[in-house]
């Protein structure tokens, strides 16, 4: 590689780089984690955050000190338009994704040419000598598309960061391709044509079912959502590079397909386990720092001493992440097959995950008291540590990619039960490409669940452990020094310097 990077002028800053997630807990996660590595690398680095979720963040974690040891690291604040009394997920999603692009775009460009992004201490004076230069480069949130808009306009590199799947991204992108061909399902659509082969996807034209496609109705978008996100994956082609959340040994057929249409492209799977190692490797405080959560809900921590009472490997952890909402009856359905089951379970249920008011304290106590023998019941959990405790043998999922690829390092198999977006293709994948668990989607009967529970965790176990050993070898191997995830992430520092260089 060029020693550029090693050229710099002993005044000149580092290249100061924004990252801007969408305001969602999955997206904030990874996205955080790519802001740590990269502050690890000695890049000065701006957190944008909305102000709705800069407040939960704060609150639920350290990551202020966490991240207090970086030079030139800071967290912004943006607006993102709403009442903080707006729920903002399920069903209300898209009013929060048109009120950013309404009232966000503007606040951003403005953020970008004055000087309320360069790194000053309260009074306006330099942090111990330390101060950061204008934005070189953007790395935002792919499916925000109007961060490319401004800045493409200011002359300012923009990297799209996916923190979908990478088989869920190139069924996005090829959206047009199936609309064009008359194979995108329909509202009136029955069952027989939910289960019709898709060939318009390139690569998966023997498995992919139209009930596979991603399930974007969720989000409260009432005109055909699914072109809508299409349309919006497609303008990563206007990005100066690509980053996915995956590794080369997992998607390499799809990832061939994708750089046919965007060449660069950095894969920097599994996010949280590269960072780990690079953490590891450093002489810092920041490698028991680095555990620490980028929540936005209070954790729970007392499930780990529950964990620890547990024999090896005898717990499903059952979690359907932060945005799902369930009926009181499909709650009730996960309730009576995980109890039917016989096994020990750690359930994650959010105060605001299952829909009808009236009934919620009750369900929740009828819960705990049916689960006293074999279950632990929390509102939220530390989910790496739990995936890589020794007592848990199988995870209950909605598939979202985080959870997904957490669990692949973590060698756990998967149930999954995918609520919507990317998890419908995700959970496909899982079963049906890397064989490393079950798709259950569509399906929500306490008969099924009991079934798939024991397949999981006794009946076909030894089938599923085959897998997930060694796609969790090929995981770690990718992180550690020399595999091709590692080597990504020093090939995306080296052009950021670069990017750096040009701009001046």
């Amino acid at each position: 590689m060029s020693s550029i990077n090693m050229e710099e002028e002993p005044n000149t800053p580092p290249p100061h780089v924004l990252i801007f997630p969408l305001p969602a807990q999955g997206h904030v996660n990874s996205m955080l984690k790519l802001a740590e590595l990269l502050a690890l690398a000695g890049l000065h680095v701006t957190f944008l955050n909305t102000d709705y979720n800069q407040d939960r963040l704060f609150r639920h974690t350290n990551v202020q000190a966490r991240f207090a040891g970086f030079p030139g690291f800071q967290f912004k604040i943006i607006p993102d338009g709403l009442p903080v009394e707006h729920p903002r997920g399920g069903d209300h999603f898209y009013e929060m994704f048109n009120s950013m692009n309404l009232v966000t775009k503007p606040l951003l460009r403005e953020m970008l040419v004055s000087s309320k992004l360069q790194y000053y201490d309260d009074s306006g004076s330099s942090i111990n000598n330390i101060r950061s230069g204008p934005v070189n480069c953007i790395i935002a949130d792919g499916i925000l598309t109007f961060p490319i808009d401004v800045g493409n306009e200011l002359g300012i590199p923009v990297i799209h960061f996916r923190t979908i799947s990478a088989c869920a991204f190139w069924i996005y992108f090829s959206v047009p391709d199936m609309e064009e061909a008359g194979e995108l399902p329909n509202i009136t659509s029955g069952k027989e044509d939910m289960d019709r082969i898709i060939t318009k996807v390139p690569g998966m034209e023997t498995f992919l079912r139209c009930r596979d496609l991603p399930n974007v109705n969720r989000i409260g978008h009432q005109e055909n959502p699914l072109q809508v996100i299409g349309e919006l994956t497609r303008q990563s082609t206007r990005a100066h590079a690509l980053i996915l959340n995956t590794f080369e040994d997992l998607d390499r057929p799809v990832l061939s397909h994708i750089r046919t249409q965007i060449p660069r492209i950095y894969t920097l799977g599994p996010l949280h386990a590269l960072l780990k190692h690079k953490v590891g490797s450093k002489t810092t405080t920041s490698s028991v720092q680095s555990q620490s959560s980028n929540s936005l809900f209070q954790e729970d921590r007392n499930c780990i001493t529950w964990l620890d009472a547990q024999p090896l490997k005898s717990v499903i952890y059952v979690s359907f992440g932060s945005l799902a909402k369930l009926t009181r009856y499909e709650m009730r359905e996960f309730w009576y097959g995980l109890i039917n089951s016989k096994k020990r379970f750690l359930w994650v249920i959010r105060p605001d995950m299952v829909d009808g008011k009236d009934d919620d304290g009750q369900i929740q106590v009828e819960l705990v008291e049916g689960t006293k023998e074999r279950g632990y019941m929390a509102e939220w959990v530390p989910q790496e540590e739990v995936l890589a405790h020794p007592a848990v043998g199988g995870f209950f999922t909605h598939s979202g990619w985080n959870s997904t690829i957490e669990s692949i390092i973590a060698g756990v198999p998967m149930i999954c039960w995918p609520y919507f977006a990317d998890q419908q293709v995700n959970s496909r994948f899982v079963s049906e490409v890397w064989k490393l668990g079950m798709d259950m989607k569509d399906e929500c009967d306490r008969v099924v669940v009991e079934k798939m529970v024991n397949d999981l965790m006794a009946e076909r176990r030894e089938e599923f452990i085959i897998s997930t050993d060694t796609m969790a070898r090929l995981a770690r191997e990718s992180v550690s020094e020399g595999g091709y995830s590692y080597c990504n992430l020093e090939r995306l520092i080296e052009d950021i310097r670069l990017m750096c260089v040009g701009s001046k």
